[in-house]
This record gives structure tokens, sequence and C-alpha cells, in this order.
């Protein structure tokens, strides 16, 4: 049912365009009975499923599909960079000293986003706290790097959360570990609750603007307050937003332990982790390695988590009938988990492991061994193809990083290849809700090897990211089907293959494959006009 409606449910009949449905590839109608899918199918025959009264709303050729789901958001902070310094399109080091000295307020704590010193010009350095310091004019300023996993700070902030004493602290004020996380604390305490709540449903409202109905929030103590869950959870159920799936990364040692966490963390839980992090960023260099960094001698990132941790948490979450995910970004982080999985499974066998439909985070760089091992003990993972498109490709961050290694990062086509179940999210604030961007990141990636269909990079963004939260959503449009879908203004509808053999009959009427938008390269992405959550419209520009 409707969550908002009152009396008998709406009936609402599309015509005059495209649905994709498994129901019929070829419909061109659908109707909609308050909150569930009635009917898909040609228009010609919509008049055998409506009566008098139905809202009518003509497609004029545009297409409805099931709505995006987002496996893995951070919306509060995503909601604050409307507030804060918003650092991503900075020039570089000199730019971003500038916004620090045009926003900065003496005695007031200045927050900042999305600085990448990985994209300004070769040999420029990343401000030290002494410049910061003269920029802010002695403000206290916290400024998180685009991946989230290190900051700048200034010695006002160092101060005040005594930064100075932590792990992770360097003197030029380019913070990780333990003193970053003190850092976000810092920033948070700042923070009041109506900001708190403008910044969530800000960024809720950006996520139906772009056809997205489903969120996975990854929550922690690290991460936000403990209220913060349970205030976006709420905030969905309250107003005509789109549902955010929660998980908490706390970690656990007992059965008994892991469902006192989901009975008393005060939100729905679909799991514990997420951002459970057994290790950091790549472009933070806290990614662990298990060699050196191939700018960086010496190096080889963190790992937060050993296997016996790792392992003492999947096997009570087994137990307990709870799923458990973890932050693995690199190899030797990905070796740690692949270990833990051996463990448990070589103690509760291989099926109690594999039905808790455990799920790993990024896994970017993801080998053969470990892609193998995910398929044998039934490890899902949620990636970000926008990761790839942005850092990846020759020159980009990860072959700075990597060096050769950079080869294999976000091996897509490997995991569907070997039947790993996969779901794709943006990681926001890392990099924003753009669903069909990364639809076609997964398509037509830098190396060709690593291609997927778009309908598979499509379903993972759909349908694959209901079935890594077990909810039991059905991610498609039929007949008995919740009815959360998105409406677009697009131009051609294809079906696009990475293997160009299979182009010519798939694309053929006669195969009985529903098209989808034309996302080759350069072609214009579609535009979202309406989303709808369980009936409820909650984005609206037709």
């Amino acid at each position: 049912m409707d969550r908002f409606a009152s009396g008998a449910p709406t009936r609402r009949l599309y015509r005059g365009g495209s649905v994709y449905s498994p129901a019929d590839p070829f419909a061109t109608a659908m109707l909609v009975e308050g909150a569930t899918v009635a009917w898909v199918g040609p228009q010609e025959a919509a008049a055998a499923w409506t009566r008098d009264g139905d809202e009518v709303v003509e497609l004029e050729g545009r297409l409805i599909t099931p709505a995006f789901v987002d496996a893995h958001t951070h919306l509060t902070e995503t909601g604050l960079r409307r507030t804060g310094l918003d650092a991503r399109d900075v020039p570089g080091r000199d730019g971003l000293l500038a916004a620090v000295a045009a926003r900065a307020v003496p005695g007031q704590l200045l927050a900042g986003f999305g600085w990448d010193e990985s994209t300004w010009a070769a040999g420029t350095a990343v401000p030290t706290r002494a410049e910061l310091d003269r920029a802010a004019g002695g403000a206290p300023v916290v400024l998180s790097r685009v991946d989230g996993h290190s900051a700048l700070v200034s010695s006002a902030l160092a101060q005040a959360a005594g930064l100075r004493e932590l792990q992770g602290w360097d003197e030029d004020g380019w913070v990780r570990g333990p003193a970053f996380h003190a850092a976000l604390d810092a920033r948070w305490a700042a923070l009041s609750p109506q900001a708190a709540q403008e910044a969530r449903r800000a960024a809720l409202r950006a996520a139906a603007a772009v056809g997205i109905g489903t969120v996975h929030e990854m929550s922690g103590c690290r991460l936000a307050p403990p209220e913060d869950l349970r205030a976006l959870q709420e905030l969905a159920a309250a107003e005509p937003l789109p549902n955010v799936v929660g998980y908490l990364a706390e970690a656990v040692r007992t059965p008994q332990r892991a469902r006192e966490v989901v009975a008393g963390s005060g939100a729905v839980l679909a799991g514990l982790g997420g951002d459970l992090a057994v290790d950091g960023a790549l472009g933070s260099r806290t990614a662990a390695l298990r060699a050196d960094y191939a700018d960086a001698p010496g190096r080889r990132g963190t790992l937060h988590l050993d296997a016996a941790a790792v392992r003492d948490h999947l096997h009570a979450c087994t137990v307990a009938g709870v799923q458990a995910a973890f932050h693995a970004v690199g190899d030797a982080a990905l070796d740690v988990v692949v270990q833990a999985l051996g463990e448990v499974a070589a103690d509760l066998g291989v099926p109690a492991l594999a039905s808790a439909g455990h799920r790993v985070e990024h896994a970017v760089v993801a080998d053969a061994a470990v892609v193998e091992a995910f398929a044998r003990y039934g490890t899902a993972v949620s990636v970000q193809p926008a990761f790839e498109a942005t850092w990846g490709g020759p020159g980009g961050v990860y072959a700075r990083r990597l060096g050769e290694r950079s080869a294999g990062t976000h091996p897509l086509a490997a995991f569907a290849a070997a039947g790993v179940p996969m779901a794709f999210g943006s990681d926001t604030p890392v990099t924003p809700f753009a669903p069909w961007a990364a639809v076609r990141a997964a398509g037509f990636p830098a190396r060709p090897e690593q291609a997927v269909s778009v309908r598979a990079a499509f379903l993972a963004h759909t349908r694959g990211g209901h079935r890594l939260a077990g909810q039991g959503h059905p991610g498609v449009l039929r007949p008995g089907a919740p009815a959360t879908y998105a409406v677009w203004d697009v131009q051609d509808l294809v079906v696009q293959a990475p293997d160009r053999r299979l182009s010519g009959w798939s694309t053929d009427a006669r195969s009985g494959t529903p098209g989808l938008p034309d996302l080759s390269p350069g072609a214009p992405e579609p535009v979202c006009r309406r989303t709808v959550v369980d009936g409820v419209v909650v984005h609206d520009d037709l």
C-alpha cells in the first residue's frame, strides 16, 4: 500500500513509451495500482485493464525502468557538501588555500570535502598545516580527501581534537587512521541537529532526482554519530524519499553479540559491516598491499583488521544468521578476507557460509585467486565502476600507486564470469550519484577485457542491489512487483554487448531482448523525469 495514501489506492496508467520488463520485452504501457505493478504490456491492450477515473500518463516515447539501487552511500556526508567547502573542482594547492581563505571565519569550524591532489598539475604539493593556518586565519579547519580516508587539518583543529597524541598524526597536517577519525568526530560535534537533518534530506532528494529508489547506507562509529542511521531511516519513512537500507560497521565476536547489536541499534539493519574497514584507500595510500606502493617505496598501507578479527566476525554473523560485510580494497586486505572465509567454511561448511550472503565492498585489487574464492564461498561484491572511470586507465591514480598491478583493478568481467553476485554503488560523496554513468563505465571501460554487457551492468545496479541486501525485492517491473521505478527521457534504445559478435543478433527484434539507452562513449545519458518508490512519487519533473 502507498505509504502516504488514504482511501482507495491510486491507479495510474503509463502508455506510449517503452517499459523495461521481463514480463514483456516489447511493452509500451504499464498500470500501477497503489504500491504495486498491476499490468505490463502493449498499450493497445491497456483498455481491458483500466477503469474510469484512472490517471493516464502519456509517456511520449519515454522509457520506464526499475529504479536504481545505490549499494554504497554516506548520505549525511553527501548532503553536507552543500553547506561545507566542496573542493572537488579546486584547480590545485593554491586554489584550495584560496577557497579556505574565502570561507574561513575566525573561531568557526570550516569543514571541506573532495580535494584530490592526483588531479593537480604534476609536482604540485599538498598544502602544509602552516599554510592552512595562514589561509584560515587561525580558524579550525578539516578538509577530507576525496576518498574519505584522510584529511588536512589546521593547528586549531588539531589542538581542539587532541590529534597530536593519536596514531596517524603528521606534523604537516595530513592525518590518517585514528587521527583522521578524531578530526571527523570534531566536525560532527560542531554540527547542529537541524543542519544534519537538512543534509540527510538534501542527499536523499539528490538520489531520487537521478532515478535512485533505494540506497545502502554504510554507517558506523567512525563514520557518523550512532543516531545518524536511525534518523535517515525515519526521515525516509516520513517523507516521499528513497528507501534506506542500513548497514552498521560494528565488529562482533559472538553470535549473541551479533544479535544484540542488530536488536539494539535503533535502526533496521540488513547487515553488520559495510564499511567495517579491513584497510583504507589507494588514493590515501592506506589500502593494504602485498608489495610496496609504486610511488611510495617502503609503504604498503594499513591493515585495520587481521584475519582472526575478520574470521570471528564472519563466524559470529554466520551462526546468528546476519549478513557480514567488509571494506577491503588492496590485495593484502582481500587476502585477509579470503583466509577468514576459508577458516569459517572449514568450521561451519561452505553451504552455511554461502547462505549467509556475506559481501565485500570495493574489492579493487582482486586477482584471480580472490575472484575464485568469492565464487566458491558465495561471497558477493559491492563495486564502484565510477572509481575505475575516475582513477583508472593510463596515467591515472591507480597506475601511479600500483604500477603494472593497475591492469588488474576492478575485475568486473572476471567477477561476472565466475558467477560472483555484484551490485553497483557510488560511495557518495567519493563519487556522485550517477547510475547511468556507472553502467556506462562498466560496459565501456578503458580495458575492454574487463567490460560487461550494458544489460548485466544495469541489472547489477538495480536487481543486484536488492539481492545483495537480502530484502526479497525482485528489482524488476512485472505484475505483482513493487511499483518502484523511474521514467526517463531517452534517445535510441539498443542492446549493447561487450562481445561485438553478439550485437547483431541481440539487437534484432526476434531475440526478444528489451532495449536500454545507448550508452556508448559520447552518447547522451538519459534524464530522469520521475522516480517512484512503492507507489510514492519521490521526484517529479514530468
